[in-house]
């Protein structure tokens, strides 16, 4: 029982620290976006083009793909869903191997020797 409590708490402790950096990343993107907003329009670094933009857009991508594996992907495919996967997988072959032993019986029972 100590061990499942063990697990939970770490798998907990994971969670946490996931949508930490999460919220960390959110605060880091809004900052970032408005001290590039700016430099963009005082044309601090010499480009007179709405670069910031495209910097902001691919920033939010990655935050969007950094927002779907905590939120979306972790959260089902968890250390739950990696033992039930196993435990299909073993019962699967498991099947094939208790279909396939009648049939070497036979053949081993029928070989000359």
């Amino acid at each position: 029982m100590e061990k499942e409590q063990h697990e939970q708490y770490e798998y907990a402790r994971k969670r946490l620290n996931q949508k930490k950096r999460l919220y960390f990343h959110f605060v880091l993107i809004l900052l970032g976006s408005i001290f590039l907003s700016l430099s963009n329009y005082f044309e601090a670094f010499g480009y007179t083009a709405n670069w910031a933009i495209w910097v902001i857009t691919a920033w939010t991508f990655l935050f969007i793909l950094h927002f779907i594996k905590v939120f979306i992907t972790d959260r089902f495919m968890n250390k739950n869903w990696e033992r039930e996967q196993i435990d299909r997988l073993v019962a699967q072959q498991q099947r094939k191997i208790d279909q396939l032993h009648p049939q070497i019986e036979e053949k081993s029972s029928n070989k000359p020797e």
